[in-house]
């Protein structure tokens, strides 16, 4: 499992199922489980914008805390920009990493993040896993 770090409100839109890409200086090869991190970093220019309202963005809402993780998603591709299709949330001259299956968490995890994709620590991890047994086994047939 890795984790990326975002700044909010953009982690939030993440969180909330409303933006699919996270906007990258770099490619990977990773795909697979990631956390979103909201960083400590707060683009307040983008709080008012037309999509982060569309995301139902709402400061007081526990997934627009900052320095915590606050969703798994699955990261299953990697688009390097223009020209795509990658959406509205998509920026022009940045690598779009897609993240599927998001799932927020029931409430944030204080963490320090990265810049980078990087690597959680293992307790991290195991808390994250324990938070969303219980959501996993009420979804099983």
């Amino acid at each position: 499992m890795r984790a990326i770090s975002v700044q909010q409100p953009w982690a939030f839109a993440i969180a909330r199922g409303a933006k699919t890409v996270s906007n990258r200086p770099e490619p990977t090869s990773y795909r697979g489980p990631v956390l979103v991190h909201a960083s400590m970093r707060v683009d307040l220019t983008a709080c008012d914008s037309a999509l982060v309202r569309s995301a139902g963005w709402d400061a007081s809402d526990p997934l627009a805390t900052i320095g915590a993780v606050i969703a798994l998603a699955e990261l299953t591709a990697v688009c390097p920009g223009s020209p795509c299709e990658c959406g509205p949330w998509a920026d022009a001259g940045a690598f779009h990493w897609t993240l599927d299956d998001v799932r927020p968490l029931p409430r944030p995890v204080v963490a320090l993040g990265r810049t980078d994709l990087w690597e959680p620590s293992a307790s991290l991890v195991t808390t994250i896993r324990t938070m969303l047994a219980p959501a996993a086994l009420r979804r099983s047939p």
